[in-house]
């Protein structure tokens, strides 16, 4: 039975409403009521309740109260004849009072200039863990960051159309916890696609679906210090965040120089450490492909104990060499593959794989399994179906005519601003470096570049060696006329500095 106005030695428990978390056992005596109108509009003065808030129907408020109808009824009566309220018939009961709130304290002084991020305050110390992160919330107008693909390219038509199609075929058992390994479709897709693109032959239980190739980092570090590795050689020039990620789980990362042919073997050998982190498709940052000699001599090392760690990040963007194949499809028993669709697709995804070597399998997705339980199902689904359907080789093939052009931009903004720069690794990728036969600090033109509107990186974040000045610079993200204006406002700093 509904409670109306009575005794309160007659009224029962009530479970009360989730809605302002209202309880009528709270009321006084004899005014339900008043009781009711007077927390909403208490609600509706602090802010709960704004402008536009639709009250519950009278119906379902009283059943959550275990109140008689009449009672909410009434309680909306009051508000509306206060002005708090209006009916709108099928529209519901709506909020138009604004609330009554305190005049707001006087607005905070703006902080000083030192406690905002700035360029100098970026660059001009060596970078460390968060240094990718301010230099993100820095504004630019012509931003040449490398690393990130045509986002505005993103495939939306083609990722809803196979959202729909996944979602209509679901069963309810799909939406609960999965296999921390990734859902066998992805895992299955992912294993026909490296097969397809990259002449890797691996069965769908080898992959393991992780949050981007940084994660896929992370997880190795944890299982390579359990088996008592405490070092991974990294590549010099190297990527700085990759390094980063290492040596955030303890892990030593000596540098071994890089040359037209890769990185040195001999170099490796020197440094005594018993895995190495290699891009040999599309070096970072310098683009060069590593050579058949030395992919024969990193083989052999790889076939005396040593493990390659293979960030294959960017390998599907080549236009003017032909493809090579990964090195895991050589000798998969002492190599880690890692790859992500950040490049191809978008990094906001957070989706990529690794082929581990045997041993180090099930460790692996022990570890995915204790840092999330695995990646969320229904993109990797969707995905799936991206990548099933044909629709990731034709968004592949939009992409490398669209970056190919934007590439040519670049190249020829920079002969005409910057002559003295020479331009590296410009057959593939997202991304090229230039270097300057002039000695002066390249984070100097980087944090006055960003000055001017333009945010590029210096190469000696990259680089651990004392080297030439210069910068990398991603064009996949710029139109060709931004391109264009980028690298003239670039020609200008350096004029400047010089």
């Amino acid at each position: 039975m509904h409670r109306s106005n009575g005794n309160a030695s007659g009224r029962s428990i009530t479970v009360g409403s989730d809605f302002l978390q209202l309880n009528a056992d709270h009321a006084p005596m004899g005014g339900l009521s008043a009781w009711l109108a007077r927390q909403l509009r208490l609600a509706i003065s602090d802010g709960r309740l704004p402008v536009g808030s639709r009250l519950p129907a009278t119906r379902v408020l009283a059943g959550e109260l275990q109140v008689s109808r009449g009672v909410v009824t009434e309680a909306y009566q009051r508000l509306t004849e206060d002005g708090h309220v209006v009916g709108r018939g099928r529209g519901g009961t709506i909020v138009v009072a604004a609330p009554v709130a305190p005049p707001p304290p006087p607005p905070l002084p703006p902080p000083a200039q030192a406690d905002r991020p700035t360029a100098h305050a970026v660059f001009g110390a060596p970078p460390d863990a968060e240094v990718f992160d301010r230099l993100r919330t820095l504004p630019a107008r012509i931003d040449l960051s490398p690393g990130v693909p045509d986002l505005g390219a993103f495939p939306r038509t083609a990722w809803l159309r196979a959202e729909r199609q996944v979602l209509s075929g679901l069963s309810a058992s799909h939406f609960g916890y999965g296999d921390p390994r990734g859902t066998p479709a992805l895992r299955l897709a992912v294993a026909n696609w490296l097969a397809r693109s990259r002449g890797i032959r691996a069965d769908p239980s080898e992959v393991l679906i992780v949050a981007g190739t940084a994660q896929a980092l992370g997880l190795l570090a944890q299982v390579l210090r359990h088996d008592g590795i405490r070092e991974v050689a990294v590549e010099d020039p190297g990527s700085l965040g990759a390094r980063q990620h290492l040596r955030h789980w303890q892990m030593d990362t000596p540098p071994v120089p890089v040359d037209p042919e890769g990185i040195r073997v001999d170099a490796l050998r020197a440094t005594n450490a018993p895995a190495v982190l290699v891009t040999p498709a599309h070096q970072f940052p310098t683009g060069v492909v590593l050579g058949g000699e030395r992919r024969r001599a990193l083989m052999r090392w790889a076939g005396e104990g040593g493990l390659v760690i293979e960030d294959d990040y960017d390998s599907e963007h080549r236009y003017d060499r032909p493809p090579v194949p990964a090195l895991r499809s050589m000798f998969a028993e002492r190599v880690c593959y890692a790859g992500s669709v950040s490049k191809l697709l978008a990094p906001a995804l957070r989706t990529g794989w690794v082929l581990a070597p045997p041993k180090y399998q099930d460790a692996l997705v022990d570890a995915k399994r204790f840092a999330d339980l695995g990646n969320a199902a229904l993109p990797q689904l969707v995905l799936a179906q991206l990548m099933e359907s044909g629709a990731m080789e034709r968004q592949l093939r939009l992409l490398r005519g669209r970056h190919r052009r934007r590439r040519d931009a670049m190249i020829e903004a920079i002969r005409t601003h910057l002559p003295g720069a020479v331009v590296h690794g410009a057959a593939a990728g997202l991304h090229l470096m230039i270097t300057f036969e002039d000695d002066f600090p390249d984070t100097d033109l980087a944090a006055a570049s960003l000055e001017r509107g333009v945010k590029v990186q210096p190469l000696s974040w990259h680089s651990r060696r004392t080297d030439r000045p210069g910068l990398v610079l991603g064009y996949a993200a710029s139109t060709a006329t931004d391109i264009g204006e980028g690298v003239a406002i670039l020609g200008s700093v350096l004029r400047r500095l010089c």
